[in-house]
């Protein structure tokens, strides 16, 4: 059951409501995190706007969804969780990787090592080594691959945290 009410572009008030009618006009509707998220401008914009700059980053977007999976694995927002898993999918990550992902990892040595280091990001930064950061070079990780894992971490850490304390679950979104 959600805890915070949604809001339309007829119920919010300020930079909300106009970012709320944007996003309408645009898509001719919002999800239900959306339009909870308006209840404060801040959070609001700065979700869409964290979220159109990692709609640039040059982290494959296969293995951004591995990172969201494992990280929504671990924060546990379902609603996350599912739109990451449905993403991977659509991308033709297959389910035994979706798997692997859940559980922080990758049959890809690499790709595992990415996903490493986006889950210190999110439990624990301080324990990231200069080794690691040499050996995810050695995987062919550029310095911007792996600056975009902590907007990657950044964007789910938000989502997921709003999702939780909103109470929005899977079932209950009614749009993106």
């Amino acid at each position: 059951m959600p805890r915070l009410t949604r809001l339309t572009p007829d119920t919010a008030v300020g930079a909300s409501r106009d970012l709320l009618a944007d996003l309408v006009s645009r898509h001719g509707h919002v999800g239900d995190m959306v339009s909870t998220m308006a209840h404060s401008p801040a959070v609001l914009g700065g979700y869409l706007q964290l979220g159109r700059a990692m709609g640039r980053a040059k982290l494959d977007r296969r293995i951004s969804e591995r990172i969201s999976i494992a990280v929504q694995a671990v924060q546990g927002c379902g609603l996350c969780l599912e739109a990451h898993v449905g993403a991977a999918r659509a991308m033709g990550v297959d389910e035994e990787e979706i798997e692997r992902a859940r559980t922080g990892t990758s049959a890809d040595p690499a790709i595992a090592a990415i996903i490493a280091l986006a889950l210190q990001v999110y439990r624990e930064p301080t324990s990231i080594t200069d080794e690691q950061v040499d050996a995810l070079r050695e995987h062919g990780y550029s310095d911007r691959a792996m600056a975009d894992v902590v907007g990657v971490v950044a964007l789910n850490i938000l989502t997921g945290a709003f999702n939780l304390l909103a109470g929005l679950t899977p079932g209950s979104d009614t749009g993106e």
